[in-house]
């Protein structure tokens, strides 16, 4: 048997065999031309065994009957192969894409999403006679919240949807008993003939579009170059479902079809990482090119340090998981009031935020944003309690403003991006001054735009490593 793009099999009448084989040993591989492989151990002479040497389709799909119930032997089990005096002809294979490869490697390059991908690749299948009506791809994600992307095209829908479900979706018992989880482990292909009944133990999808008039499904593996199995799935309505050279046109193409949605993917990822571990704004300016040791602008910004106070006592009452739990929480709750305020969280510092509100072309502005989110800030954290000991999480929070290097420091192998500054030091400064005293929010002088009526002066404080005492006040949190 001559398949594409692979080695020549001999198949052998199971009667001709004059050894032993086992059992089936519970190895199974599915291709979508043949059918299910079933393996076998190999009994020789003297007991020796050769396990999964061989395997047999005791059922095939129409396309390869002649293979039934014959024998293969995988290439490690032979020493050799005597074909006397025949000889194994080279395949010529052709080029049996043609239009679609021209397109891959001429225009598909230039769209610019994979839902435009998708859709030209449907558009690309049809011109070809494939009678396609439903395509999906599964391409895993690298996100903190994001599983991976799945985007469907559906015969009389408009355009491809798009659903990005979250890490729930390997507990939940319709992705467990799909053939989505099946490829995507690299247990093989699956085609399934549904004019043909479909067994009640597989997959509940399959009853779900033979009832929708589909008449064959496949699904293929899309594997990328870091070793993860994405998934392609095709269905079709027509009659006599695909043919053999409907589905090759697919397998042909597919490992570039793969290299597509990767590149898609890694863009993703790249910015779906930087934005988890650098912030939405700096992540764009990594993305932007911005990557060099000492790249960064010069800029005026409202610079907010927040502390979680107690967090010594809070580790020592609480077990380590519920300790790391409740840090997470108190910096979600931070992060997400800053960032309804127009700042970005620029890092976490052991149990400290640090942010950064942008002036741009308006520092008043940003600075009534800094000191919004401190007090948003303050009112969200009194509604945790993180024990019985402690009615609310608490915290201290420094404001100031003025001008700072935003960009990249640090090694040349390895770069923080941040700001450096001395509002960035007056910030982290009045934080701790505020825990010291008894404060939950002081800001400097600078950060008072308007009018505040109930700020209480502190007068000239003088701060650690601060040359110049900052005129301060702080800031009741309740407004």
């Amino acid at each position: 048997m001559y398949e594409t793009r692979r080695a020549p099999v001999v198949y052998f009448p199971r009667e001709d065999l004059r050894v032993d084989i086992d059992k089936a040993c519970g190895k199974t591989t599915f291709c979508p031309f043949k059918g299910t492989a079933h393996y076998r151990d190999l009994i020789l002479p003297g007991k020796k065994e050769l396990c999964n040497a061989v395997w047999s389709y005791d059922e095939t799909l129409p396309e390869a009957r002649q293979i039934k119930g014959h024998i293969g032997f995988i290439p490690e089990a032979l020493d050799r192969l005597d074909l006397g005096d025949n000889r194994l002809q080279a395949p010529d294979y052709g080029n049996i894409s043609g239009p679609l490869v021209d397109w891959l490697l001429r225009e598909a390059a230039f769209l610019p999403t994979p839902e435009d991908f998708t859709q030209a690749f449907v558009d690309k299948l049809h011109e070809q006679g494939v009678p396609l009506s439903r395509l999906t791809i599964l391409a895993w994600a690298l996100h903190p919240r994001i599983a991976g992307h799945h985007y469907l095209w559906e015969k009389g829908d408009p355009g491809v949807t798009t659903r990005s479900p979250s890490y729930e979706i390997h507990e939940l018992p319709e992705f467990k008993n799909s053939p989505l989880r099946h490829v995507s482990r690299g247990l093989g292909g699956l085609r399934y003939r549904l004019t043909a009944a479909v067994p009640s133990e597989d997959f509940p999808i399959l009853k779900d579009l033979r009832d929708r008039g589909m008449t064959d499904y496949v699904a293929m593996p899309l594997p990328f170059s870091d070793g993860r199995i994405n998934v392609l799935t095709a269905a079709s309505d027509a009659p006599r479902g695909f043919s053999t050279a409907d589905l090759g046109l697919i397998f042909e193409c597919s490992a570039v079809i793969a290299r597509y949605y990767e590149v898609f993917m890694q863009r993703e990822n790249a910015q779906a990482v930087l934005e988890t571990y650098v912030g939405k704004r700096s992540g764009a300016r990594v993305l932007g090119g911005n990557i060099r040791r000492g790249d960064g602008d010069e800029i005026d910004a409202a610079i907010m340090f927040c502390d979680l106070r107690g967090s010594t006592k809070l580790e020592e009452l609480l077990p380590r998981d519920k300790y790391i739990k409740l840090l997470n929480q108190f910096f979600e709750t931070t992060s997400d009031k800053v960032h309804e305020n127009g700042g970005e969280v620029l890092k976490f510092i052991g149990d400290a935020v640090l942010a950064v509100f942008p002036a741009g072309q308006n520092p008043v502005e940003a600075r009534m944003q800094a000191l919004a989110a401190a007090r948003a800030i303050v009112a969200a954290l009194a509604e945790i309690a993180p024990c019985p000991s402690q009615d609310c999480l608490d915290c201290a929070i420094g404001i100031a403003s003025g001008s700072v290097l935003y960009g990249n420091i640090g090694s040349q192998e390895r770069l923080d991006f941040t700001v450096i500054g001395q509002a960035a030091n007056i910030a982290a400064r009045l934080g701790d001054y505020g825990k010291a005293v008894g404060h939950r929010i002081v800001v400097s002088k600078d950060i008072l735009v308007e009018a505040e009526a109930d700020a209480l002066p502190l007068g000239q404080v003088k701060l650690h490593n601060v040359s110049t005492p900052v005129e301060s006040f702080a800031i009741p949190a309740d407004r």
